[in-house]
């Protein structure tokens, strides 16, 4: 017997039946699904140091568990000093289990530490099924120890849904356990 993440489990018992009477779908597989969490972080001062990439990289695979990789730059900027190729962040993408548990790290552990937490917004969707939240501080993910830390960073979540209108995205990630604030 294999190893089946709660969530997970929880979305093929409970919220795909949830879903197919809301949105009164005609076939399961008509059921929107998460297909990855894409988390990545921009590190601006990495310009300057170097070693600020390896600092988000090694933070970056201790949340997720799953090795992250350094973004390059895409063009020339000499306002920043910034030169084509150059690493200026860093970004893990999770599909499959890792991706179920590192959501239930998330809505579990990690939002509820947020100080003065009343829910995430709702307006982080972009019009085809996707959400982006934003991270303040790195320190909410209990994986994270704050005496290593030698700068409080943010990061962006990005939930990636077979979703086709925000409706049916914000349902599922609702199901899913991600608290929106109540308007």
């Amino acid at each position: 017997m294999s190893y089946t993440p709660r969530l997970k489990q929880e979305f093929n018992d409970r919220i795909v039946s949830a879903l197919k009477e809301e949105f009164s779908y005609s076939n399961v597989m008509q059921v929107p699904t998460l297909e990855k969490i894409v988390l990545s972080r921009g590190v601006g001062a990495a310009v300057a140091d170097k070693k600020l990439i390896d600092h988000a990289v090694d933070e970056l695979t201790a949340i997720t568990g799953q090795k992250a990789i350094a973004t390059n730059s895409k063009k020339d900027v000499a306002a920043f000093k910034l030169r084509k190729g150059m690493p200026i962040g860093a970004k893990v993408t999770l599909r499959g289990e890792r991706m179920y548990e590192f959501l239930d790290r998330l809505v579990t552990v990690a939002l509820p530490r947020v100080r003065d937490f009343q829910g995430v917004k709702a307006n982080g969707f972009d019009g085809r099924g996707n959400y982006t939240l934003g991270i303040t501080e790195q320190i909410i993910f209990p994986e994270i120890d704050i005496d290593k830390v030698n700068k409080i960073a943010g990061m962006d979540i990005t939930f990636v849904t077979s979703a086709l209108t925000d409706k049916e995205a914000k349902s599922l990630l609702t199901e899913l356990g991600l608290p929106f604030k109540k308007n």
